[in-house]
Parts: structure tokens; C-alpha cells; sequence
């Protein structure tokens, strides 16, 4: 329980950190937001009334308490380029949550896909150390994991939606219109991403379980009878990974902050491209609680490491 309680304590200042070197760092940042809003229309007159609209007359000390109470409170503000009509401004809750659905969905079939093929075929490396298939893999993982994301996501848009028809390149479909027709549309930037991901977590499971094997506790095991499968999936496997657990951690906590490149390539309405739009216009609103989303992800996932660490191994200490 002690460990529980300090690990959320860690997590809640980590995050108080965070949004204060967030709302800091687009404070200094040159250029004026009230001019770049109002463009042409700029007047002094305008300019004051936008500024007391949006707190920028107020000390920065007084908008960031504010903002976080906001923040604490459910309401994330407005964008400043968003726009729901012509007299309203888009609430930063609704466009982000409009784009998480669609990050979070990449995200898990990505996950889904590197679980289920990167765990067997790793185990099934480490049985093969030797021979043709040992060095297919070691040649073809290397080239995945070689190769960038991009180049991977163009080449499944050639192949799978040019040449064999399986997907309408740039045809996105609302998971609002069709929810079926938006899964299969993510089928494929989720493999795009996966590839390299499952190169770089069989590789490193194998690594683990040929290490293992050398241990002392599987000669003991060996010398009691045990068959090799039993040692494999009973002893070697379990102990091999803890260290992936943390590797694929890592992995996921990427890939749910936002798959940035593959939903540029596959033109996606998520959290990673909303990010890139928000910072080239400036839109300092949904910056914040888009640094603050990405952060929270990743101390989340590493707090679940934490706790699923401890589950895989109970000798870890309470350091």
C-alpha cells in the first residue's frame, strides 16, 4: 500500500511540474496571440477587450491558478482557432475529446498486434538459435526496426490501398458514421506502427530468454527432470519478461500520446495531429492540456509497470 501511495504522490507532483513549465514556456514565447487573432482587425481597442477576455491582462501568476482550477474543475478552457459557429469558440474538452477516440483506438489494435505476434514469435526465435529461420529473423527485424515509420505507412498505402485495394487511401471514416468501417480504416496505420514495434519486442524477449537459459536455476531444473518446454514456459519465459514489461510499457505509453507520423501519412483526425495544428497556429490553449494529456499517459503506463513489476516478481524491493 505504501508503495501505491508514493507512487501516486510522485505522479500528482510530476504533473503539477509539468503544467507549470507548460503554461511558463508559452508565456516567454515570443509573438503577441491577441494581434495573430485579430489579424488585419487589430485596433487598441480590440486588443483590450480581447485581452480581458482571454485573462491576458491578468499577472501570470493569477491566470495559471485559474487555468488549473479550470483544469481541476473539468473546464480546459477555449481554443483560440477552433470554432464551433460564428460566435462561439470551440471548448478545448470537446475538441480533444473528439480526437481521443480516435488515437486511443490506434493505439489499442496497435497493441493488440504487437502482443500477439511479437510474444510467440520471440518465444519461438529463442527455441531456433541456429539455421535458416534464426538468421530470416535476425535479417528481417533488423530492416523493420531500420526503417522509419513513415516510409513503413507509405508502403502499406501503396501495397494495401493501391495495389490490392483494401482500403481507399485518405478515406477516413467518422467512428460517429460507421464504427465498423472506422476500425478497418485503422487496421492498417495501427500495423504501420506495429511492425517495427514487434521487431524490436521479439528481439529483445529473445535476448532476455537466451540469457535466462544460462542461468543456474534452469540446470537445476534440468537435473530434476524437468522437459525443456516446461523450463521454457514455466521458468525461462516468466523471468524473460520482466524487462519486456518494460519495454512494451514504453511502447504503449508512445503510441497512446499520439502516433504523430502515421496519422500525418494516413491523414487521421487524432490527439497527434491535432498537436501539430494546435503548436503551428499557435493555439496555446489545447498545447497545454495536450502536453498535459501526453504526460499523464506516460506516468500512468510506468505506474502500471510499477505495480505489474511487483506482481512478476515480489522480490523487487520498495525502493
Amino acid at each position: 500500500m505504501k508503495f501505491v501511495i508514493r507512487r501516486l504522490i510522485t505522479l500528482i507532483v510530476t504533473l503539477l511540474l509539468v503544467s507549470v513549465m507548460a503554461f511558463v514556456a508559452f508565456q516567454i514565447i515570443p509573438g503577441d496571440v491577441v494581434r495573430g487573432l485579430l489579424g488585419t482587425e487589430a485596433t487598441p481597442e480590440r486588443e483590450a477587450a480581447l485581452r480581458a477576455e482571454l485573462m491576458l491582462d491578468e499577472p501570470p501568476v493569477t491566470r495559471y491558478f485559474h487555468w488549473m482550477g479550470g483544469v481541476l474543475t473539468g473546464n480546459l478552457g477555449t481554443s483560440y482557432r477552433y470554432a464551433k459557429n460564428m460566435n462561439e469558440m470551440m471548448p478545448v474538452a470537446e475538441l480533444i475529446g473528439d480526437k481521443l477516440p480516435v488515437t486511443l483506438t490506434l493505439a489499442l489494435l496497435s497493441v493488440i498486434l504487437i502482443i500477439l505476434v511479437s510474444i510467440p514469435l520471440g518465444v519461438l526465435w529463442a527455441r531456433t538459435t541456429s539455421g535458416f529461420f534464426d538468421g530470416f529473423l535476425n535479417v528481417i527485424t533488423q530492416i523493420s526496426m531500420a526503417v522509419p515509420s513513415f516510409f513503413i505507412g507509405v508502403m502499406v498505402t501503396y501495397v494495401c490501398g493501391i495495389l490490392v485495394h483494401l482500403f481507399v487511401p485518405g478515406g477516413y471514416v467518422s467512428y460517429r458514421e460507421d464504427p465498423a468501417g472506422f476500425v478497418g480504416y485503422l487496421i492498417f496505420p495501427a500495423i504501420s506502427i506495429a511492425i517495427p514495434k514487434i521487431a524490436m519486442t521479439a528481439r529483445f524477449l529473445r535476448n532476455s530468454m537466451l540469457t535466462e537459459f544460462k542461468a543456474d536455476y534452469v540446470r537445476t531444473a534440468y537435473s530434476k527432470g524437468a522437459t525443456k518446454l516446461r523450463v521454457m514456459y514455466h521458468h525461462v519465459l516468466k523471468n524473460a519478461m520482466i524487462p519486456v514489461i518494460t519495454f512494451l510499457g514504453m511502447i504503449v505509453a508512445e503510441i497512446v500520446a499520439g502516433s504523430i507520423v502515421i496519422e500525418q501519412v494516413f491523414s487521421l483526425p487524432g490527439v497527434g495531429r491535432l498537436l501539430i495544428s494546435s503548436i503551428s497556429t499557435r493555439d496555446f490553449p489545447v498545447v497545454e492540456i495536450l502536453i498535459m494529456y501526453i504526460t499523464g499517459v506516460v506516468i500512468i503506463v510506468y505506474f502500471v509497470i510499477d505495480v505489474l513489476y511487483r506482481i512478476a516478481d515480489p522480490r523487487i524491493s520498495e525502493k
